[in-house]
C-alpha cells in the first residue's frame, strides 16, 4: 500500500473533520402524490421500499394478467400490498390503508376458501371482478419518483396487519368496499337483493370532503327512452320514486314502468344510485350522490375516520357490523390443498 504524502494526510485531516460535522441524520421531506389534494398525506416510518418478509404469507396467489395472459405467482401479503396500492390512494392515512388491507386479505382468503369459478392455472384475474391488480412494474410508471414512499408506506400497512382477517361467526366476511358514500353506507339487501347481516346501513359523514361526493350527468330525452326501453317517455310529470335507509333510489316508476336504482345507475352509468332528476327541455340532468354501490366500506369515510383518530380496528367495526378480526392462520386448513402453507 503506498504511502500518503504530506498533502494527502491533510487532506484526509480534512475529510474527516467535515465527516464529523455531518448530521448523524438527514430528514428527507416526504413527496407529495399527484392525488394529494383529495386527502391529507401520513408520512410512512421508512421510506426506503423493504420487501415484505416471505414468513408473513401462509399461501401465494395466482393473478391472471388479463392483458398479458400471463400469471404470476406472488406471496399472499405482496399480492395484498399490491391490490391496495391499487385500490386505495396512497396518500390516505395509514390507518385506512390498515382497513383496506383487511378487506384485501379477507377477500381472497374468501375467495380461496369457496373454491369460486375456476380460472384455468390462477386463482384471480387483476381486475375489478376480483380486485385490481398491478405489480411493481406497473406501479412504478404510475408513481414515478413517488414509487418508493408510497409503497413504503403502503407496506408498512400491510405488514402491520399481516395474518389478520375479517371474519363473521369465524368465517371470512364478503368485505365489499367502494369510494365514497353520500352520508350513510347501504345494506346489502337493498342493493343486491341478498340480507348479509354485518353489510348494514351505518352513517359516514366523512365523505362530504370527497372529490368524488357530488356529480351530475345530462342525458337526452332519446338516450334516457333507449337506455331504459321507454316508448313514450318526454317528460318527468308523473314519476315517483322511493329511497331506501341508505337515502339511495329504491324504486324508480316511469311510463308505467318500475326500475330499480341500481338498474338506473347501471343503465345510465351514474356514479351512484342516490340521484335526482331535473328536467331541463330535452334534457334530464341527474345529480348524484356519492360514488360507487355504497355497501360495506368507504374507503373516503375510512380515511376521513383515520384523521380524527380511529384506528384501523375502529374503522373495520364501523363499515362492517358485528364482525372480527382473526388470526388468518385458524382458516389456511379450509383452503385447497395447493393453497395451504
Amino acid at each position: 500500500m503506498k504511502k500518503p504524502n504530506g498533502i494527502g494526510i491533510i487532506a484526509i485531516i480534512s475529510l474527516f473533520t467535515a465527516i464529523l460535522m455531518i448530521p448523524t441524520m438527514v430528514v428527507m421531506p416526504f413527496t407529495k402524490s399527484s392525488d394529494s389534494n383529495e386527502a391529507r398525506e401520513t408520512q410512512p416510518s421508512e421510506q426506503q421500499v423493504k420487501d415484505l418478509p416471505s414468513d408473513l404469507s401462509p399461501f401465494s396467489v395466482r393473478v391472471l394478467r388479463e392483458k398479458s395472459g400471463q400469471i404470476e405467482e406472488v406471496p399472499l401479503e405482496t399480492y395484498v400490498s399490491r391490490v391496495v396500492a391499487s385500490e386505495m390512494p396512497a396518500n390516505f392515512e395509514l390507518e385506512a390503508l390498515k382497513a383496506q388491507s383487511l378487506a384485501a386479505r379477507t377477500y381472497i382468503t374468501r375467495h380461496l376458501m369457496n373454491e369460486a369459478e375456476g380460472i384455468e392455472n390462477a386463482d384471480v384475474t387483476d381486475t375489478v371482478k376480483h380486485q385490481v391488480y398491478k405489480n411493481d412494474q406497473e406501479l412504478k410508471q404510475i408513481w414515478s419518483d413517488q414509487y418508493e414512499s408510497n409503497m413504503a408506506k403502503i407496506n408498512e400497512a400491510v405488514q402491520a396487519t399481516a395474518g389478520e382477517i375479517i371474519t363473521y361467526q369465524h368465517q371470512p366476511i364478503d368485505a365489499a368496499f367502494f369510494s365514497t358514500s353520500n352520508g350513510f353506507t347501504e345494506n346489502a339487501e337493498d342493493y343486491w337483493h341478498a340480507e348479509i347481516p354485518y353489510l348494514k346501513s351505518v352513517e359516514s359523514p366523512w365523505d362530504e370532503q370527497s372529490p368524488k361526493f357530488i356529480d351530475q350527468k345530462i342525458v337526452t330525452l332519446d338516450n334516457l327512452r333507449s337506455a331504459l326501453a321507454l316508448d313514450d317517455f318526454s317528460s318527468l310529470a308523473g314519476v315517483t320514486l322511493t329511497r331506501t335507509e341508505g337515502n339511495r333510489v329504491n324504486e324508480v316508476s316511469i311510463s308505467g314502468k318500475s326500475f330499480t336504482g341500481r338498474e338506473i345507475r347501471e343503465a345510465l352509468g351514474l356514479s351512484s344510485s342516490d340521484f335526482t332528476m331535473e328536467q331541463k327541455g330535452e334534457h334530464i340532468v341527474f345529480t348524484t350522490k356519492g360514488f360507487g354501490h355504497g355497501v360495506g366500506m368507504s374507503q373516503y369515510g375510512a380515511n376521513g375516520m383515520a384523521q380524527t383518530g380511529k384506528d384501523y380496528k375502529e374503522i373495520v367495526h364501523h363499515y362492517y357490523q358485528g364482525t372480527d378480526i382473526s388470526p388468518i392462520q385458524t382458516l389456511t386448513a379450509s383452503l385447497p390443498e395447493n393453497k395451504g402453507s
